[in-house]
């Protein structure tokens, strides 16, 4: 009996080794494949571009999204909608789309009308003034459309993505534009002390910053940019749903505004500095307008230092407000949903109080 336990016993000796070392060889293996993992999140991470460059492809192909050269021949006429269009006006030539339309109510040019600046959003690698932003509602073209309708002048303005050009290049061409526009005021009857600066999504952003720009020198002085326009002029900003808050943002927005900025996720303290405007408010900052929705959180975070500091300004959330969970840039949907109809005509009793 002895015997035979004692031979059973060697008899499950290798199958013990057999399993211990298939134990051994598995755990090699999945600690080589989390080796592997963190090694690929690291360095994509470090080079955004690789994600969004793959984006970039997925939505243009083969066709440029940076150019010295207008993507559609100019037109200087009326529109179906009675508006009238001047497009593919150039207004630098050092950065790619450098280009801007201007947009009358109707054909009598020569009315004095406010100035609203409209900057278009796609995440600083995609959309233009033509196309709106890819990433948000698709009636951006509508919502301009009809803020010309209420009797404003809009010049709407192109600027360069990513990775030809990042931060704080499109701030350098938004601040040229105006510096164009005040040289040709006259040419293009446009009232240039009496404007108002929009942006959606990363043009929320481009616009909250220029807000910053023009009423702080110390900001502005941190980007090296000196304001074309004087805080008197500028009567009000709209952000529409602008992600600002830099160290709260989910892990596809940090892609996003990381690759803008520097190109990896990891912002250092002055660069976070730099881009979140939210840190360098002051008293003196434009009457605003905040639309949050996916960026409410941003929103509210502005809203409360706004409050903090005595700014004039309004938020509109409709989270907040109703309950209900609205897309990202809600408001370019005012044509079909009640709730962005609502926001947009609060939105446009705000700038109409401070414009005429």
């Amino acid at each position: 009996m002895e015997e035979q336990t004692v031979m059973q016993n060697k008899s499950d000796t290798p199958k013990k080794k057999v399993k211990h070392k298939g134990l051994i060889i598995a755990g090699s293996v999945l600690g080589g494949l989390v080796i592997l993992i963190l090694i690929l999140y690291f360095v994509l991470t470090c080079n955004t571009q690789i994600i969004v460059g793959f984006i970039q492809k997925a939505t243009y192909g083969d066709n440029p999204f940076n150019s010295y050269e207008p993507y559609y021949a100019p037109i200087d006429g009326k529109k179906d909608n009675g508006q009238y269009l001047i497009s593919e006006i150039k207004y630098d030539t050092e950065y790619p789309n450098s280009y801007l339309d201007i947009t009358y109510p109707d054909e009598n040019r020569e009315l004095d009308r406010p100035t609203l600046f409209y900057f278009h959003g796609g995440g600083f690698f995609a959309g233009s003034k033509n196309m709106g932003d890819p990433m948000a509602e698709t009636d951006a073209t509508a919502l301009i459309d009809d803020i010309c309708a209420a009797g404003y002048n809009i010049v709407n303005v192109d600027y360069a993505l990513v990775p030809a050009c990042r931060f704080p290049v499109p701030l350098l061409q938004a601040n040229r534009a105006f510096a164009f526009m005040q040289a040709r005021a006259a040419e293009y009857h446009l009232n240039m002390d009496n404007v108002v600066i929009m942006g959606s999504s990363a043009g929320a952003i481009i616009t909250s910053q220029l807000g910053s720009i023009i009423t702080n020198p110390d900001y502005a002085e941190l980007l090296g940019i000196t304001p074309a326009l004087r805080p008197e002029q500028v009567k009000a900003v709209i952000l529409d749903d602008a992600p600002l808050d830099y160290e709260k943002f989910s892990f596809a927005t940090k892609i996003l505004v990381g690759n803008y900025v520097k190109g990896s996720i990891y912002l250092n303290k002055n660069e976070i500095k730099k881009y979140n405007n939210i840190k360098s408010l002051t008293e003196s900052y434009p009457a605003a307008v905040l639309l949050g929705s996916e960026y409410r959180h941003d929103m509210s975070v502005m809203h409360e230092e706004l409050q903090k500091l005595g700014c004039e300004h309004i938020l509109i959330d409709p989270y907040a407000e109703r309950g209900e969970t609205k897309q990202h840039c809600f408001v370019a949907s005012e044509r079909v949903d009640p709730v962005a109809k609502d926001a947009f005509d609060r939105m446009m009793a705000f700038i109409n109080e401070r414009t005429k």
